[in-house]
């Protein structure tokens, strides 16, 4: 893949990713302006989480590792694909239904797993209203699964953007919801919210889901591939052995997310008991990870969905140099984004989430900032291992991966319980920020020598001494306006709404410019692919146009 063609294909999901991550975030906002960061909050993340974790734990990961480069096999096929797409997602589809079912059911036992500090004498009510919400957020399994499976073979049939654009509409939908339910039920608590209120926004919450999945439809009418229910396992042996390892990855996944969880509402739950009933809890980690992989997912998912399918036919024509190449090259790409990123997170976390979670207090909303602070020292590591990740999905392993992703979540949930029992109970959040950057750049070095089994030895020097120059041009950049905000007290004094959004913009403009003009200076060459993803996403509107 030349980088024109990658930069063409990675701009335009970017763009869609980019409004995707802007609309979720005002959702996000309005979320916390509507329910808090305390309990009740943690009740409805806990439920609108569950589905995701259900769904990735059975199906999720399996189909992003191995249905394109199988799909993108059986185009070999006298139908072109057809047969196989098909069988196997009505095969999914069926198991995801009946998960839906199941998990409906066992709702409370769910809620006991995810949160069993919930069922603490006292805190009843709390533990009620998250089962309601789990109920009626379940359903979404179905839905998230159908839009994975659209969405992948659309991608295999080199069709990129829509799997980024539906994300939209699921967003608006809740932007729509949580901002009516903000201006008719502008103060509500779990000892005021009505079963009503509670069904709207479980069923609100999961209608956006469905509008997500129900988009892709005409997409795939589009394509060649001509979907049809067709039940059977012929041809699907592969991809059943290909996901069992993969399934053992998610669940190792999953298990380390479940700690995450478990240990934030454990703290949530205790610091109430202290009297502390705001800023703690999953509610704040949960926020301050949708901003920490904002540039993750802007670049780095938009880089690494487009570059899969070119990977797993160079790895099918045995092309090692070249996937290795590719692999490089994405790494370098998108160190340009997270590695000045990670540094802005960390020195101006707070200013910026005092200034974007306006509808709360400042203590709340500089919690969250804190927490993102902790968050970003393993952005870049977690960025980069998602795009080695990549490289086993392309030579079919997914057996190998398994190793690094366990000690990943041994060392982020060994971290995580010895901050429950050591920490404060207001300082458990932060340090579950700590745990993940830690866990992840160990992981980082874990999945970097796993990968010499497929592309031979790694070299270092091909992204290290760039990303070296990259953090020292973003330090440089950005201490001095750090300086400026600790010496005048910004970071923990009261300002006005307008008054913070000037100082926010007065360190991220000056920070980035200095960055900008500092990596010409060290001579990053990347900083031009920036121009490249803009040239390239005009381009591409312009010949829309003329057509």
């Amino acid at each position: 893949m030349k980088p024109v063609d990658l930069y063409r294909a990675s701009s335009v999901m970017a763009i869609g990713t980019i409004i995707s991550r802007i609309t979720g975030f005002i959702r996000g906002v309005l979320l916390v302006a509507a329910l808090g960061t305390a309990l009740l909050a943690d009740g409805y993340n806990v439920a609108n989480t569950m589905p995701n974790i259900i769904y990735n734990l059975v199906v999720g990961g399996a189909l992003t590792a191995i249905f394109v480069p199988q799909l993108i096999r059986s185009f070999a096929d006298e139908d072109g694909g057809v047969g196989f797409a098909s069988r196997l997602v009505t095969t999914i589809s069926a198991l995801l239904l009946g998960l839906t079912v199941i998990g409906m059911i066992f709702a409370p036992v769910l809620v006991r797993i995810y949160a069993p500090e919930f069922t603490t004498p006292g805190f009843e009510n709390e533990y009620s209203i998250t089962v309601a919400f789990m109920r009626y957020c379940l359903p979404q399994i179905f839905f998230l699964g159908l839009y994975a499976m659209l969405g992948q073979v659309a991608n295999a049939r080199g069709s990129f953007a829509p799997l980024m654009w539906a994300p939209i509409l699921n967003n608006l939908v809740g932007v729509v919801l949580l901002g009516g339910f903000l201006y008719y039920v502008p103060d509500i608590s779990a000892d005021t919210i009505t079963d009503t209120q509670v069904a709207v926004l479980g069923w609100g919450t999961t209608l956006g889901v469905v509008v997500q999945a129900l988009v892709l439809i005409p997409v795939i009418a589009r394509t060649k591939i001509k979907l049809r229910l067709k039940f059977g396992f012929a041809g699907l042996g592969k991809s059943f052995r290909l996901a069992g390892w993969t399934l053992v990855y998610v669940l190792i996944s999953q298990l380390g997310y479940l700690v995450t969880v478990n240990v934030a509402t454990s703290a949530a739950v205790r610091s109430a008991q202290e009297g502390i009933t705001r800023g703690v809890g999953f509610t704040p980690y949960s926020n301050a990870y949708l901003i920490m992989l904002l540039p993750y997912s802007i670049v780095t998912i938009s880089i690494v969905t487009a570059l899969l399918p070119h990977l797993s036919k160079l790895a099918i024509e045995k092309n090692v140099q070249e996937v290795k190449k590719q692999l490089i090259r994405a790494i370098r790409l998108c160190g340009v984004v997270t590695v000045p990123s990670s540094i802005a997170f960390l020195l101006f976390g707070s200013l910026m989430t005092e200034v974007l979670y306006f509808g709360i207090s400042s203590e709340d909303s500089r919690y969250i900032g804190y927490v993102l602070s902790a968050l970003s020292l393993g952005l870049v590591a977690f960025s980069i291992n998602l795009i080695l990740i990549r490289g086993f999905n392309a030579f079919e392993d997914t057996k190998t991966q398994v190793l690094s992703i366990l000690i990943i979540n041994i060392i982020s949930s060994g971290l995580s319980y010895l901050f429950l029992e050591t920490l404060k109970s207001d300082q458990v959040t932060i340090g579950l920020g700590l745990a993940f950057a830690f866990s992840y750049i160990v992981g980082l070095f874990v999945t970097i020598s796993l990968l010499k089994k497929h592309v031979g030895r790694f070299e270092y020097s091909q992204f290290v001494g760039q990303h070296l120059r990259l953090y020292s041009a973003s330090l440089l950049a950005m201490l001095p306006f750090f300086a400026i905000s600790y010496y005048f007290n910004w970071i923990s004094d009261d300002a006005q709404p307008l008054i913070g959004v000037l100082r926010l913009a007065f360190v991220l403009l000056g920070g980035g410019v200095s960055f900008l003009l500092l990596a010409h200076a060290f001579k990053i060459t990347e900083i031009a692919t920036l121009k490249e993803f803009a040239n390239s996403l005009f381009s591409k509107r312009k010949a829309a146009r003329k057509k």
